[in-house]
């Protein structure tokens, strides 16, 4: 289903013309909260759209329980041959753990779109503001990015050719296999690097390398030979768990952090609840080519379909799908609309009476996403 889209005028110069030729997005709402998340974020998508003449199409698809629902699995193959040909994705929550097991139609959704597609770079920023309280020790500031790798590390669906990483000798025995390599660790230290360039030029590599001296030992190898090639930004590291403690303690301290699967997953969460909600934190998973939009939390079934939502995360990975693509295709008018859509989230949030109920405010999901799309205007 095609949502809206701006035709090209044939009359206008070549950088207009590229300015506005059509580009176009995959819509998933997924489960849950999905679908009320992505209505208010498309709304605001939409004002973007009108403002800054993005050229936007948008189509709708069916993954997660609707998918299973009617097709029999979470994530069909030709959905991702699908999505492998748009510009961009938008993908809401999913309830992985409530789905039936992988042999019965209960792929993991998020995980089949980051290996099919080789979405190796989960992008996840956290920051606080001055005017929403944090859950920080009062004076303390955070300012981060958590650049993960998603393709392979600690989780058993990605990380064999064939199989199950997980394996049950006896009822009372289970084992677990992890998988890094130097291809995949130094192409997420380079994207970490690249990034730290833009900011303020410091990298932080996370790991355990005194427990898993293989593993986490050929990690900190790959990250300190990317180093090399970027000899003005500071490289430091700190074990996983230190590094809990020091985004607690002193989170002033990081700038771009780098990590494997596992490490990046958590330390995100602990990180965007700190800096005042998991419901604030962007998100997005992009390889060399494409870009996925997808909000950092889970699917909340119990308040799916109440207008109970707070969709900021949405929003906030949308704007950085755009931000993705400003770079990647040379569109400064969706640079602009990706700082636009940020600074209208803040300024919505400024006003205590117009936050979502998670946030001490009073307004739903939809009206959350009227209030931002009309500060856009």
């Amino acid at each position: 289903m095609t949502l809206f889209s701006y035709p090209v005028n044939a009359d206008i110069d070549f950088l207009e013309m590229k300015r506005n030729q059509t580009m176009k997005f995959l819509v998933l709402p997924c489960d849950g909260i999905g679908l009320d998340i992505i209505d208010a974020s498309v709304g605001v998508l939409q004002a973007a759209n009108d403002k800054y003449g993005l050229g936007l199409e948008l189509e709708y698809d069916e993954v997660g329980f609707a998918s299973l629902e009617k097709y029999g699995i979470t994530l069909r193959d030709e959905l991702l041959e699908k999505a492998s040909h748009f510009d961009g994705v938008i993908l809401g929550t999913q309830s992985h753990a409530d789905y039936p097991s992988p042999e019965k139609g209960g792929r993991n959704v998020s995980a089949g779109f980051r290996v099919g597609l080789d979405l190796y770079a989960n992008v996840r920023p956290a920051r606080t503001r001055d005017f929403l309280e944090s859950n920080m020790k009062p004076g303390k500031r955070m300012d981060l990015v958590i650049m993960r790798e998603a393709t392979e590390g600690f989780y058993p669906d990605r990380n064999m050719a064939r199989g199950w990483a997980e394996v049950m000798p006896d009822p009372n025995m289970a084992l677990s296999i992890r998988k890094i390599t130097r291809h995949c660790s130094e192409r997420i230290a380079r994207q970490a690097f690249k990034l730290a360039m833009k900011r303020n030029k410091k990298v932080t590599a996370i790991h355990k390398s005194n427990s898993f001296h293989m593993t986490d030992g050929l990690f900190l190898e790959a990250v300190a030979e990317v180093a090399k090639d970027f000899p003005e930004v500071e490289l430091n590291d700190y074990l996983v768990d230190a590094a809990a403690a020091h985004l607690v303690r002193t989170p002033e301290q990081f700038d771009v952090i780098v990590t494997s699967n596992f490490y990046g997953d958590i330390l995100s969460d602990l990180a965007s609840e700190l800096s005042g909600s998991l419901g604030l934190a962007g998100s997005v998973m992009a390889s060399d080519s494409l870009c996925c939009a997808q909000a950092q939390h889970g699917s909340a079934p119990d308040i799916a379909g109440q207008d109970k939502a707070n969709p900021t995360s949405m929003m906030l990975s949308v704007a950085m799908l755009l931000d993705w693509l400003a770079e990647h295709h040379d569109r400064e008018n969706y640079k602009h609309a990706a700082q636009a859509i940020t600074q209208a989230v803040d300024e919505v949030l400024k006003d205590p009476q117009k936050r979502t109920c998670d946030l001490g405010g009073s307004l739903g999901c939809q009206r959350f996403g009227e209030e931002v799309a009309a500060a856009l205007r």
